[in-house]
């Protein structure tokens, strides 16, 4: 068997001058075809032209089936390889090659032992041809596996470690993880030692503390709740995530209890939410009670104050009553608002406890009118109970009123309302008796000590009834007429009889007046007569006139006026009366001084035509007369004179009335 030299190298087909290569040829260029680039690896530089072979001594021996060798028996002889260039010397650098079933530099699988040009990937490390990944770039420094072992730079140098390998996924253990950061607590980035989530959530809790606490009636806004919630989710998505092929740094005891503790603190923000609740209820409890003390103290502050004023108050305090009792039923203030109605009621009915009608009257109509503004299932039957109340108070008040001029409220609003209000009520039917009973016993009295204040109230009553329907109060408007008419007359005579001669003077000439077809009508103005002459002559208001002239003969008196301006005669005595005297034409003031007596002065002295004249006819008796004379270019409005005269059985009597200058 032959040997083939160092630099034999096989040749392809194309060079086999027939284009066949022998078989075992065909096998081994198709074992030696290569394959498809892996995109991963950098391929491996192409060998140089210049590089090395390696030299014929360490050539592979041939093997059985190789050309150059003896097979079996019988088999063919593959052709000698052309005549090849000679090989250029090789050096040899690094470690010898390994012991292998192959020779050094053979690539596995090619049993022929040639290595072509550039095959530097087959060869062992360290031999001289550029090795393919070489931590230096290209064409800086030596080939990799230059000079003696363990040159070169450090393992790793320039280069970053390789990444740790992920594990197997564990999905209980990222459970275990999500469910540590969803407490709240940022636990399972803590196992993770992912510092940077942990104080994320760290911050987050700390920050909804903040807000949170004290826990107040509003609340944690809805915004900061929907945040906090998105974060935990978020951070439990990425714990969840991040720990499913993480490897723990920690014991195997802590990682068997990551699940049950994760577990048990997700109580850690039920826990919270629940407790937060509580405290946010409380505080909701002491805000309701603080309002209801509210609203009682301003109930207490309209003790003392008329009803008007105080309403406003009452108002504000009801509605809080009204939402506490309703919206807010069941909590300790809202348990409380229906003692707070019963006290309300109880305050505001006080007046008509203490039998104060009048001022009752306001505050009960309020408290019968709340169903229309305060819910009628919190008020209950309270309104009703206010009924009869009002209803009495309402006449009380009413008929307290009758004849009273000033009342406040007057008579006929109250009992117009307690008709209107009640008309089937007791009250209701006792206010028409009540009225006449008024009138009666003012009318029974004969005015009593003080008659002009009696004619007053009765005046006041007549306008309270004129109020009233008619239908039902026309006999108490008859009555009370007639009560009036009395009424006035006897105040003008107890005017007269006190002295007080102007009043009973207006007094009468008003009845005579207002009455023309009363039956006292001509002694009213015998009265006022009596009474003008006595405001000057007190003496003529020693007695009333009679109601009645007396009988027996009657003397004649002639009065003439001799003066200018008409004149107007008054005379009282046993009987009064008064005639009224045209003016002179020609009559004038008479001089007088004080040395001239005046009966020297001849009034009346000329003819009897030229006097106006007038005849009274007067019983026998004493008489006071005056006369008014009316106002001229000579004479003042309200000249008055009073004079004395007796009349006697028997006589004729003439009066010559005149007037005299003051000198």
């Amino acid at each position: 068997m032959g040997e083939e030299p160092n630099d034999a190298r096989p040749e392809p087909a194309d060079r086999i001058p027939d284009g066949h290569a022998p078989d075992q040829n065909q096998n081994q260029n198709r074992d030696r075809s290569p394959a498809a680039p892996d995109p991963r690896v950098a391929p491996a530089p192409e060998a140089p032209p210049w590089a090395p072979v390696p030299p014929a001594d360490r050539a592979a021996p041939e093997t059985s089936g190789s050309p150059g060798t003896s097979g079996a028996p019988g088999a063919s002889a593959a052709p000698p390889p052309p005549a090849q260039p000679p090989a250029t010397p090789t050096l040899a650098f690094g470690p010898p090659p390994q012991a292998s079933g192959h020779a050094p530099g053979q690539p596995p699988g090619d049993p022929s032992g040639a290595v072509p040009v550039g095959a530097g990937a087959a060869t062992a490390p360290g031999y001289g041809f550029p090795q393919p990944g070489s931590a230096t770039a290209p064409g800086y420094g030596p080939p990799p596996g230059y000079g003696p072992p363990g040159y070169g730079p450090p393992p790793g140098y320039g280069d970053r470690p390789p990444a740790q390998p992920p594990g197997p996924a564990n999905p209980v253990q990222a459970a275990a993880i999500g469910l540590l950061n969803l407490s709240g607590l940022g636990l399972g980035y803590v196992l993770l030692r992912h510092w940077i989530g942990a104080a994320l959530c760290w911050l987050a809790t700390a920050a909804l503390l903040v807000v949170a606490l004290p826990a107040d009636v509003d609340g944690v806004p809805v915004g900061v709740l929907v945040g906090y919630g998105v974060l935990l989710l978020a951070a439990a998505a990425d714990g969840f995530r991040r720990g499913l092929r993480a490897t723990l740094r920690t014991g195997t005891a802590v990682r068997r209890l990551a699940l049950p503790l994760a577990l048990v603190l997700l109580a850690v923000p039920a826990g919270g939410s629940l407790a937060y609740g509580a405290a946010r209820e409380e505080a909701r409890e002491e805000a309701l009670l603080a309002r209801l003390t509210v609203a009682d103290e301003r109930v207490k502050s309209g003790q003392g104050l008329l009803f008007d004023r105080a309403e406003p108050l009452y108002r504000l305090a009801l509605a809080t009553y009204q939402e506490l009792g309703t919206k807010h039923a069941g909590s300790r203030a809202g348990k409380l608002v229906p003692a707070r109605l019963d006290a309300y009621y109880a305050q505001l009915s006080a007046p008509y406890a203490q039998k104060d009608y009048c001022k009752a009257v306001a505050p009960l109509k309020h408290l019968r009118g709340l169903p229309g503004t305060v819910d009628k299932d919190l008020l209950g039957t309270r309104p009703a109970k206010t009924d009869e109340p009002l209803a009495e108070s309402l006449y009380a008040c009413g008929t307290a009123a009758l004849g009273v001029r000033t009342a406040e409220p007057p008579a006929e609003k109250s009992l117009n309302e307690l008709l209107d209000t009640f008309p089937q009520s007791p009250q209701a039917t006792r206010v028409e008796p009540a009225v006449r009973e008024a009138i009666r016993k003012r009318s029974a009295s004969g005015g009593g000590a003080v008659p002009c204040a009696t004619v007053v109230e009765l005046r006041a009553i007549g306008s309270s009834v004129d109020a009233l329907p008619d239908a039902t109060f026309a006999q108490a408007s008859r009555e009370t007429a007639a009560a009036v008419e009395k009424g006035d007359f006897a105040c003008g005579t107890s005017q007269f009889g006190s002295k007080d001669f102007d009043d009973a003077a207006t007094t009468m000439a008003q009845f005579a007046k207002d009455y023309p077809n009363s039956p006292k009508a001509a002694h009213a103005r015998s009265i006022a007569i009596a009474a003008e002459i006595a405001d000057e002559e007190p003496e003529a208001g020693k007695s009333l006139p009679p109601a009645k002239a007396p009988g027996g003969a009657r003397m004649v008196m002639v009065v003439s006026n001799d003066g200018p301006g008409s004149v107007e005669l008054l005379y009282t005595g046993p009987t009064t009366g008064k005639v009224t005297l045209n003016a002179c034409a020609t009559c004038t003031k008479y001089p007088s001084s004080l040395f001239l007596d005046p009966k020297k002065i001849k009034a009346c002295t000329g003819p009897a035509s030229k006097y106006p004249k007038a005849t009274l006819l007067l019983p026998a008796g004493t008489y006071h007369f005056l006369q008014k004379r009316a106002g001229t270019g000579t004479s003042t409005v309200g000249d008055t004179k009073i004079s004395k005269t007796k009349i006697e059985p028997n006589y004729s009597y003439t009066n010559c009335l005149y007037v005299t200058s003051g000198f």
